[in-house]
């Protein structure tokens, strides 16, 4: 079965792909709760059009997502945590990486920074979703608070 993906859908695709799925998951899931829609051949011509007038403001999305990835690089970011010894009482998410952006001026959302849950002091690396065409490796380093 071939969709026109109304949102991003993880692990399948983003918006405005046009995708092929299992019918069950197409008919059942995808298109009931309005993340697709069947891709006829009419769908696709307005499809079409409609990339090819986004296309340049598109443009502009993504130099303004690069802007920030060139920040996002420049930035050294130190999460500070209560820890004894290498061990972490608890843990370092998405959530505090995060935090640790906008405190460094950066307002990015949790749901696009893929990390792992770190539970040791050290360097780590995160990965940043700016836009589809953007990714970024973000460096970090956990710290133990000083008591």
């Amino acid at each position: 079965m071939e969709l026109i993906l109304k949102k991003d859908v993880q692990n399948l695709g983003f918006k405005d792909d046009v995708v092929v799925v299992k019918n069950g998951y197409g008919r059942n899931f995808l298109i009931p709760q309005g993340h697709a829609q069947l891709a006829t051949a009419s769908a696709k011509k307005v499809l079409a059009e409609n990339l090819k007038q986004r296309a340049h403001k598109e443009a502009k999305v993504v130099n303004d997502a690069k802007a920030i990835a060139e920040a996002l690089k420049a930035m050294e970011i130190k999460i500070t945590a209560k820890a004894g010894g290498e061990k972490l009482f608890g843990s370092i998410t998405n959530i505090d990486i995060a935090e640790a952006l906008a405190k460094g001026g950066q307002e990015i959302d949790r749901k696009f920074i893929t990390s792992g849950i770190v539970k040791r002091t050290g360097k780590y690396s995160a990965t940043v979703r700016l836009h589809r065409d953007v990714i970024v490796e973000l460096a970090y380093e956990i710290v133990a608070e000083k008591a």
